[in-house]
């Protein structure tokens, strides 16, 4: 997917680029399978905001993914289309019985690819197979946690694992970030890589492109008083006054580990992302 890039009319116009959407061939999202999505502003069910510099933005509404790809009949690529709700695009497909639904794009799957889910489908992008089911070596995505629940790993634009191996009635994957983890050979995965993958090379160019995905402005602490951030306060441009830069709270905002040493899914973990 190559981007497309403006002659600088603007100075914003100067910087951007955008998608050139070569990938996308349907234009409308299927009615029935889109249902409201409400903005919180990044506040929680107490009105509590828990994260900071979110509101407004366009109106969207969500796309439902099939996520745990049930149906093992063929069902045929129809239309993939753009979805405002991820990086990746999706693909809408169609069963023999007429029922429609959408699935994360793989690359390489257009209009009318055929797939197929299930212990007999081929080793082809975009099929959905148990992971006892699949070669050594595979790129994969859309990979389950717990078997029926529904895909949660590698679903990003560009993204995919690597099965490096099974054994004992588990598997080994390699995920996009490094980390190695087990996951269980009767959990499902998805042959091949996300679609869209020149999605992180696109450039934003303008203040108002951000904040019509909800983002707001966020202030620097430096340039605060020190009542309201730890780094604020001094004359002229001051150095933050700690020996590592900190969060408004006062927490540490660099190196500072927030996950759980107890966590239950430690043992799951070969290989730590972060691993020298």
């Amino acid at each position: 997917m190559p981007t497309i890039k403006y002659k600088a009319t603007t100075p914003a116009r100067r910087n951007m680029t955008v998608p050139s959407f070569d990938e996308i061939t349907k234009f409308t999202p299927e009615r029935s399978l889109v249902t409201v999505k409400k903005h919180n502003a990044g506040r929680n069910s107490y009105g509590k905001i828990t994260v900071r510099h979110r509101g407004g933005g366009n109106k969207i509404k969500y796309r439902i993914i099939d996520y745990k790809r049930a149906d093992e009949t063929p069902n045929v690529v129809i239309g993939v289309e753009y979805d405002p709700n991820r990086s990746a695009y999706i693909a809408l497909l169609k069963n023999e019985a007429g029922e429609k639904s959408y699935i994360i794009a793989p690359l390489g799957v257009t209009d009318g690819t055929v797939l197929y889910s299930g212990e007999t489908a081929d080793i082809k992008p975009g099929n959905t197979l148990p992971i006892a089911n699949i070669p050594v070596g595979t790129l994969i995505h859309n990979i389950e946690l717990y078997p029926g629940k529904g895909a949660q790993l590698v679903r990003s634009a560009g993204v995919f694992a690597q099965l490096i191996a099974k054994e004992n009635g588990q598997a080994q994957v390699r995920l996009p970030s490094g980390e190695v983890r087990i996951i269980r050979l009767n959990c499902k995965a998805t042959i091949g890589q996300v679609g869209n993958i020149e999605h992180d090379t696109v450039k934003v160019g303008k203040a108002g492109k951000t904040r019509h995905k909800g983002i707001r402005p966020t202030v620097r602490g430096s340039v605060m008083n020190p009542c309201d951030h730890p780094h604020g306060g001094g004359e002229g441009k001051s150095p933050v006054g700690h020996p590592g830069p900190l969060t408004p709270w006062g927490k540490p905002a660099l190196g500072y580990k927030t996950r759980n040493k107890k966590a239950r899914t430690d043992k799951f973990i070969v290989k730590r992302r972060n691993a020298k």
